[in-house]
């Protein structure tokens, strides 16, 4: 059962599609609302003082201008957190723009001989402002209130960048294993939500023009307008009712024993953005889900190592695979160390010390970084070690992920120890690298030594002759906190202890990257084949 149908992909994931939509609404609502609680005092206040129409306007659309990725970089470090926060203020800074801009806009355009008839009447200034500029104003306000939400459904799919949920983490996922399918379940909907939410505030513009009270329409009239009126708040309910019931049925699979052991809870586990996280994540999931009463909430996809790092740190995570070299030089900034057992033992004692996180046992598998070129180039040259590299760097180009090439463990580690400077580097996807080889766009590329498309794609690790790269064991990391109050989680995850070589991994990672599977059936077929679940 290799090729899924459309229709079938779509019924699997309806229970996730509803959930993500729910999300994304609700992320787009609260944002908009905070961007219309400051804009419009703002505009506001630049109208008064005329002098800071000029910084007011500079400084939101300096917010505008800035690349969402870097905005949402820059907000974890001064937040300090993950997910809904940074994303919440990332998307309520983009908003300001169009609600600051069309708000001034409107309540400047407002014609002075109609100003002059309210004073004249006796109102103030601020009876003026409420009950004249405003009034006439709202159709401009709410065009600029449609614009920023409109920009905030597009740019609230970076936010699964984050582990903030919604659409985006259908595309983050598909980019991440190339899946079409996933990726166009995020991108139509979030395109479909765009014109819903521009035609619901369009209809509130519409009930909302001053003319609108003039006109007699009678019963039908009234209930048109309250009915337009209401439509944003109906589609916010829609968004929190979505997250918090889901109509669809959830993908389940059977378990093995008839009884399940600890206290129920939730657990919410995590995982980076590549192929092989997604199938480790799938088996911890399924299992507690089978062997326990915890609920489990799967935040797949987070950016990298220092975004999960950091949400299990802050407890905004409970639970995600990591690998002993990576805690060991990218967190722990130790030095290598070769022996693995001496690795895990030396990552393991300093989480606990530092972070108060636990390392489980290993799976079994060494993922680590493996300096990789097309094996014709490697027999054409001679190059069997990476220190053969050294005399064409060069005029070698390397594609590496963005993490390898800034991590002490990766390309600046490696330019000190084996003295190789190529020649270009450009960052890439973990999943992008491999085609960029294999379509000659780049020579030279950091392979995860068990991901199946080196054989695929008839690629050549190179010996690691210095001895550069520590062991990469994978491993469960859980908050010890969380342990303590379900200890259960340890003694099911040690069903997965030892369980997967190089040789497995590498299959499984196959499955997924080139005949397109998706990683939950992957996980689900190796726990039967290895009597940890009961096969359908």
């Amino acid at each position: 059962m290799l090729a899924v149908t459309w229709g079938e992909f779509l019924t699997s994931r309806l229970h996730e599609l509803w959930l993500r939509l729910g999300e994304h609404i609700v992320l787009v609502s609260l944002s908009v609302f905070a961007a219309i609680c400051i804009g419009v005092p703002l505009a506001m206040l630049a109208l008064r003082r005329r002098w800071t129409q000029t910084p007011v306007l500079g400084l939101v659309g300096a917010f505008q201008t800035m690349p969402s990725i870097a905005m949402l970089a820059i907000l974890l470090v001064l937040t300090g957190k993950t997910k809904d926060i940074p994303a919440l203020i990332a998307l309520t800074l983009y908003a300001l723009l169009p609600i600051v801009r069309n708000t001034l806009a409107g309540l400047e355009g407002v014609r002075a001989d109609v100003i002059e008839a309210a004073h004249g009447v006796g109102m103030t200034r601020r009876q003026t402002l409420w009950m004249v500029r405003v009034p006439l104003a709202m159709p401009v306000i709410v065009a600029g209130i449609k614009t920023a939400a409109v920009i905030a459904v597009g740019v609230a799919t970076l936010s699964a960048f984050i582990g903030a949920g919604g659409l985006g983490k259908f595309i983050n996922a598909g980019l991440s294993m190339k899946n079409t399918k996933l990726m166009v379940l995020g991108a139509v909907p979030a395109i479909i939500l765009a014109f819903v939410v521009g035609g619901v505030i369009s209809a509130s513009e519409w009930a909302l023009a001053p003319g609108r009270r003039r006109r007699k329409r009678g019963m039908a009239g009234i209930v048109m307008k309250y009915l337009a009126t209401s439509l944003p708040l109906l589609l916010v309910a829609f968004g929190v009712v979505a997250t918090m019931w889901n109509p669809f049925p959830k993908r389940r699979y059977e378990v093995e024993v008839t009884y399940r052991i600890g206290t129920p809870g939730t657990i919410r586990i995590a995982t980076k953005n590549f192929t092989e996280q997604f199938i480790v994540g799938e088996m911890m999931a399924q299992l507690l889900e089978a062997r326990t009463r915890l609920t489990v909430k799967r935040d797949f996809n987070l950016a990298g190592t220092m975004i999960c790092h950091e949400a299990l740190v802050q407890g905004e995570m409970d639970l995600y695979p990591e690998y002993t070299g990576t805690a060991l030089t990218a967190i722990l900034k130790r030095e290598v160390i070769a022996d693995p057992e001496k690795a895990y033992e030396v990552v393991a004692e300093a989480y606990l010390e530092q972070y108060g996180l636990v390392w489980l046992e290993p799976f079994g598998f060494n993922n680590t970084y493996a300096i990789t070129v097309r094996a014709a180039d490697a027999d054409e040259r001679g190059w069997t070690r990476i220190s053969d590299l050294k005399d064409d760097a060069a005029e070698l180009r390397a594609g590496f992920t963005a993490e390898f090439s800034e991590r002490p463990d990766g390309y600046p580690g490696l330019q000190v120890v084996y003295g190789i400077e190529f020649g270009s580097v450009d960052d890439f996807d973990p999943q992008l690298m491999y085609d960029a080889i294999a379509h000659n766009e780049v020579d030279v590329i950091c392979a995860f030594a068990t991901d199946g498309r080196i054989a695929a794609y008839k690629l050549q690790p190179l010996k690691d002759d210095y001895g550069f790269f520590p062991p990469y064991y994978a491993a469960p990391v859980v908050r010890a906190e969380f342990l303590d109050e379900h200890p259960e989680v340890r003694h099911v995850l040690a069903a997965l202890a030892g369980r997967l070589d190089d040789a497995t991994m590498q299959r499984l990672n196959y499955e997924v990257d080139e005949k397109k599977r998706d990683p939950a059936d992957v996980a689900y077929e190796f726990l039967v084949a290895e009597g940890l679940l009961k096969g359908e």
